[in-house]
């Protein structure tokens, strides 16, 4: 690789560390959900500084091309953040289906209050006082 490659990936992986630690930082990203992004941003960053690490790695795991490595790791960290962020949709539609049937239900026992209301302050004529 050139050098510009590799000057390409530091700088990547260092853009990709400020931006979700900024988001972190303004709250706009949970610390739970930028666990695997830190990772990546770190692996790549070390790989950016170490390219050498990458050629050990691919010897170590028999694979023949280091970049397919990284691709494959790239994946499996998107398949990772997909899981993820699956896990936390069903959830939060429990949330959202649990909170909408108690709020139908308050909504019910507010009207029926309010009639019984209504009922109890009318005389017997019909006329309210």
């Amino acid at each position: 690789m050139t050098l510009t490659a590799y000057i390409l990936g530091i700088v990547a992986a260092l853009i990709t560390l400020t931006v979700v630690i900024e988001m972190m930082r303004r709250k706009r990203m949970r610390e739970r959900h930028a666990v695997w992004w830190l990772l990546a941003g770190v692996v790549a960053l070390i790989v950016g500084i170490f390219p050498q690490v990458l050629n050990w790695a691919a010897e170590v795991f028999g694979v023949g091309a280091p970049v397919n490595l990284v691709f494959f790791v790239s994946i499996a960290v998107l398949f990772l953040v997909c899981i993820q962020h699956s896990s936390e949709l069903t959830t939060l539609e429990d949330k959202t289906r649990t909170l909408a049937e108690e709020v139908v239900l308050l909504r019910l026992r507010i009207n029926d209050l309010e009639a019984r209301s209504e009922a109890t302050s009318s005389d017997p004529d019909g006329e309210r006082h």
